[in-house]
């Protein structure tokens, strides 16, 4: 396939083709490849500004380094889009994010390109300096960079791996700093204003370039240098340098849209041995103006219109979870002067900015740091305050700990609110929060809950700040089921106790979260065939409510467990396992979300593909019958 609009983007099928291209052509590819991302994106939505920002950074790696031999690890996935373009998916990328299309992040089965997988931050150091001192052992020459960005940096693991990788001094790595000052909101935290000081030191900066100038030019007269290097930057820093001080060698900071200086540059790294570190400067967005000036909307726009940037967004039927979440948290925080949020990065992902914008003393966004967002609200609560700490289901798996040990243990008034329950589609793999009430259902002292619609997660907010102990609640992505919430008083709901939703004699449908729904309309749908199905919606993962299951069980010998999560270790098991402690004859059918892990594709496709959408419901109801 080719296109008139493109001289070069249709000729590179692999970074072999790209390092065949002459200096000025790779500007003249960039340009296009730029274009073409956009011109994808604008039908095909996904992680936009982050790729555009990092286009240059990318063609200068490829062209630089023998990929795949050398290996990129890419910290978040989120820049990757001009590198899956590069090495060979081109076409592939019309199909990115689809069901049986190409992931929006690195994936090792995918191709021998993509180093490492990459869909949560800060993890590419820690793999990098893995694959270069496995090659240092070896005996292979290879070459190992990982590209990380500012936002990820804040993350625990990121300075494990520095300090791990510093140690080894003759392990040859580079790490590549990506500073754009952002996440997907603003950058925050005090490493953000240490890089911002080392940026935008003015003599540092006049000294570099022309000691740069001159000694590129002479890799040996630069390694000898080097020895004297840290005195002279801390001379004139006036402080140590961080990245010094964990024995890595700083380089920069360049620009990273300097695509002669970045090839230039990562030429002269690739031949300085040990452990090194480069800044390199970018804008997130680069190249598209709407982005460059909204970088944080930009960061995953939607649909647009490429030519005037208009964004072409759906009229949602109902408001989403976010924004019932958001406002009942600023509600909440106006009725209790202890109420504080936490959010690790996700401000206006979680809907948190609006409790930012109200009241931004109590509202803190502590970077990419889902461990240290967990105990830092335990001790917010162990102060006497009542913190909600909004994470995403899936990056609350590198909190489990913190939540066990900091939180469950000692019993502290933490109200866990879980984003992103369930399978929240195009992101996939990495992203689906299948695994919470698998993984918390079991942690003494936590009460867990799921909201089944927009009310119930409301009034369940409000009943875990009365609670007084730790407390776990989980939601999905996107819009509601159209339930009132808005300027609704708040109802303290009983902690353990479920509720019968409709009545029924053949068979009972056991519900959790917003699967509820699901099961509402299987259950109206078998009613219609002739078959008269109970539905109960749990609300708790834990306590469940032993006295409705007691009355599940002497009642019916058929019954359906639903739930938008993991069926090992998930509440379809807890509830097979009490009948059977107890002794009923009740045949459970359990759905939910298999042993293996679900592929990227829209939600409505991978709830039909796992069996639990109101189809999959409506066909155990009838092999219940059928038995």
């Amino acid at each position: 396939m080719t296109d008139n609009r493109y001289n070069l983007l249709y000729r590179i099928d692999s970074p072999a083709d790209l390092r065949r291209l002459a200096p000025e052509e790779l500007r003249t590819y960039c340009d296009e490849l730029r274009r073409y991302i956009i011109e994808q994106c604008s039908v095909n939505p996904g992680h936009l500004a982050s790729s555009l920002g990092a286009v240059e950074l990318t063609a200068a790696l490829h062209y630089v380094y023998d990929t795949p031999h050398d290996r990129i690890v890419w910290d978040v996935g989120h820049q990757t889009y001009g590198h899956k373009i590069i090495t060979g998916r081109r076409e592939a990328f019309r199909s990115n994010r689809r069901m049986g299309g190409i992931s929006g992040f690195p994936r090792m089965a995918e191709s021998p390109y993509d180093a490492f997988g990459g869909g949560h931050a800060s993890v590419s150091i820690s793999a990098a300096f893995g694959m270069a001192k496995a090659a240092e052992l070896r005996g292979e020459e290879r070459k190992v960079v990982a590209v990380i960005g500012d936002s990820s940096m804040t993350g625990g693991l990121a300075f494990e791996g520095l300090n791990n990788a510093g140690a080894s001094r003759n392990t040859d790595l580079l790490v590549i700093l990506n500073d754009n000052d952002m996440a997907i909101d603003k950058a925050t935290g005090a490493l953000r204003g240490y890089l911002c000081r080392i940026s935008t030191s003015v003599r540092y900066n006049r000294f570099k370039q022309r000691l740069w100038g001159v000694l590129s030019h002479t890799p040996r007269l630069l390694r000898l240098c080097q020895k004297a290097g840290n005195a002279v930057k801390h001379g004139l820093l006036n402080k140590s340098n961080l990245f010094e001080s964990l024995n890595f060698r700083y380089f920069g900071p360049v620009d990273g849209h300097d695509l002669n200086e970045m090839v230039r540059v990562l030429r002269v790294l690739r031949g300085i041995e040990g452990p090194k570190l480069l800044h390199v400067m970018t804008v997130k967005g680069k190249g598209f103006t709407p982005a460059e000036k909204d970088q944080a909307v930009w960061h995953a726009p939607g649909r647009f219109d490429p030519a005037t940037g208009e964004r072409l967004g759906s009229n949602a039927p109902a408001a989403k979870y976010q924004e019932v979440f958001g406002q009942t948290l600023v509600e909440l925080a106006r009725l209790d002067p202890r109420v504080a949020g936490v959010t690790p990065a996700m401000l206006s992902g979680s809907s948190m900015n609006l409790l930012l914008k109200a009241m931004p003393d109590r509202c803190f966004d502590v970077g990419i740091a889902e461990g240290h967002a967990v105990t830092f609200s335990a001790g917010l609560a162990a102060a006497g305050m009542r913190p909600f700490c909004n994470i995403y289901s899936s990056f609350m798996q590198r909190a489990y700990d913190n939540l066990i040990h900091d939180v469950a243990i000692q019993n502290l008034p933490v109200v866990m609110c879980l984003d992103r329950g369930g399978l929240v589609g195009e992101d996939g793999v990495t992203h689906h929060g299948v695994f919470d009430m698998a993984a918390f259902g079991s942690v003494p002292n936590l009460t867990f809950a799921a909201p089944m619609d927009e009310g119930e997660l409301r009034n369940m907010m409000y009943t875990a700040l009365r609670a007084g102990g730790p407390f776990m609640l989980r939601y999905p992505r996107g819009c509601g089921a159209g339930a009132p919430w808005r300027d609704r008083p708040f109802e303290a709901l009983p902690v353990g106790r479920g509720r019968c939703l409709r009545e029924g004699r053949d068979a009972a449908v056991l519900s959790i979260g917003t699967a509820g729904n699901f099961a509402a309309e299987a259950v109206e749908r078998a009613a219609a065939e002739g078959l008269s199905a109970a539905h109960y919606d749990l609300r708790f993962v834990r306590p469940l409510d032993e006295e409705l299951l007691h009355a599940v069980g002497r009642t019916f010998r058929h019954v359906v467990t639903v739930e938008d999560g993991a069926l090992r270790g998930g509440v379809g098991e807890a509830v097979a396992a009490f009948f059977n402690a107890h002794g009923y004859d009740t045949r459970t059918v359990s759905l939910g979300i298999g042993d293996a892990f679900v592929e990227h594709g829209t939600p409505d496709e991978l709830r039909a593909l796992c069996g639990y959408d109101a189809e999959g419901i409506l066909r155990a109801l009838r092999a219940c019958v059928k038995s």
